[in-house]
């Protein structure tokens, strides 16, 4: 008999609550602050936003949230996603550790944002809103609202950081087939934008950048809500759908992971994956390793500093606790756009800070080799941002060929590259450049943190 390769669930088995990792922490994560006052935000605050069942998921500490039907409907589209073991993978590297990964590129939209795109429309559905503004960075984000919109009937406007409306066409008109519009940030659609264009006429843009855009918006128009695809607390908590899965995955494989791994930008895809077996192991007193990879150019995790910041450039938005390269940062345009933001959710970087998770950086060509490597022995072209996943599995997997161990590692391939080929194609041409951040100007941009009495 050859041996087990994929392990499915039925549709039966997809969760029917996410599970909030604030009701088995430690420690309470810091409150959110009002950047006028420096006291915590209100639901009236944050209403010009987000429609008030998000908001109140932001601040929950119940440990289940119960996945409304029309939602969990919408994710029988793709969910449950398949697990699968790295056999091939495994060979080619010679290695004694066992790997798995869960693929999230199967939903329509090619990444695991529908998990979260889905859920905020229907809220905001519920709540009477028509049209969402949002930014993104590769695309992955934007696309998912869009497809999200449509079957919600809201009208959807997506402000794409520009280095990546530029590298990422079809991304764009993947956008616009699911009926959203799609604007280059910084654009000269929005003061934020034109204050951007002002300063730096051939700005790349950034996420930061493209929020302030989108936050703009949607607090200067009644009928429009603002939609954010990572970062907040309500959003981590949408993707655990990923590891409450694997959880029961993983059990049919007869395994358990030792590692747990996942790029981490703005943090949602990591956390999807980890969150629930960091969870179970607080819980259960287990031990496992969850380590979030971060590219090397917007190193949040491993280069920046922990504390109160804008999660925007334009500063519209309140201020958390997180680490930060600063709200003024840019960084250079590679490849990875979907993981190109000053920050860290304030949730992964509370855990960081209890030491319950480890941060690793790397530059964009190992991340690309490791990439292509797994493309090759396992079918399946990853988005630029899970090479970067994949590049940590591979390490660790060859590392466990030098110590003769043999663990079982666990990472979320986050998405498909089918959009991203360009950034391959400038692999092979050995085109990519493994950019740093600028000292100075990470020096300079946290020099501008905003100043705060909680601190």
């Amino acid at each position: 008999m050859s041996e087990h390769t994929k392990y499915l669930l039925g549709e039966g088995k997809i969760p029917h609550a996410w599970y909030n990792i604030v009701a088995d922490l430690p420690s309470p994560p810091p409150p959110v602050l009002h950047p006028g006052t420096g006291q915590p935000v209100g639901p009236s605050d944050l209403a010009p936003l987000f429609p008030m069942a998000l908001i109140g998921q932001e601040v929950s500490a119940e440990r289940q949230v119960e996945i409304p039907t029309p939602v969990r409907d919408i994710y029988r589209l793709w969910r449950p996603t398949p697990l699968y073991r790295a056999r091939r993978l495994e060979k080619a590297l010679g290695t004694t550790a066992r790997i798995f990964y869960k693929y999230e590129g199967v939903s329509p939209a090619g990444s695991h944002k529908p998990n979260t795109a889905v859920a905020q429309a229907f809220y905001n559905k519920e709540e009477g809103v028509a049209k969402l503004s949002t930014e993104t960075g590769a695309g992955q984000w934007g696309s998912s609202l869009a497809f999200a919109g449509a079957l919600f009937g809201l009208e959807v406007k997506v402000y794409m950081v520009k280095v990546s409306y530029n590298q990422k066409p079809y991304r764009r008109a993947l956008m616009e087939t699911y009926g959203a519009r799609c604007v280059a940030s910084p654009s000269n659609e929005t003061d934020s934008g034109k204050a951007i264009l002002k300063k730096h006429p051939d700005s790349p843009g950034s996420l930061g950048i493209a929020i302030s855009e989108a936050v703009e918006v949607a607090a200067k128009n009644a009928d429009t809500k603002y939609a954010l695809g990572s970062v907040l607390n309500h959003v981590l908590m949408h993707q655990t759908v990923i590891g409450l899965e694997a959880i029961e995955q993983m059990e049919e494989a007869d395994a358990y992971p030792d590692v747990v791994i996942g790029c981490a930008g703005g943090g949602s895809n990591f956390a999807g994956i980890a969150f629930p077996f960091i969870g179970k192991a607080l819980r259960e007193k287990k031990s496992v390793r969850a380590i979030a990879v971060e590219p090397a150019a917007c190193p949040s995790l491993t280069r920046g500093k922990y504390a109160f910041d804008f999660g925007d450039t334009g500063h519209l938005t309140p201020l958390v606790k997180m680490h930060t390269l600063g709200s003024e940062f840019i960084p250079p345009g590679f490849h990875a756009g979907g993981l190109r933001y000053h920050g860290m959710a304030p949730l992964v970087s509370h855990l960081k800070e209890l030491g319950l998770i480890e941060a690793r950086a790397y530059h964009q060509n190992p991340c690309f080799e490791a990439g292509v490597m797994f493309a090759r022995h396992e079918g399946i072209v990853p988005a630029p941002e899970t090479t970067h996943a994949i590049r940590a599995a591979v390490d660790e997997a060859l590392k466990a060929k030098e110590e003769g161990k043999s663990p079982t590692i666990l990472f979320n391939l986050s998405g498909h590259g089918h959009f991203d080929m360009q950034a391959y194609s400038d692999y092979f041409a050995g085109k990519l450049e493994d950019q740093d951040y600028d000292p100075k100007a990470l020096e300079a941009s946290l020099a501008h943190l905003p100043k705060v009495a909680a601190e």
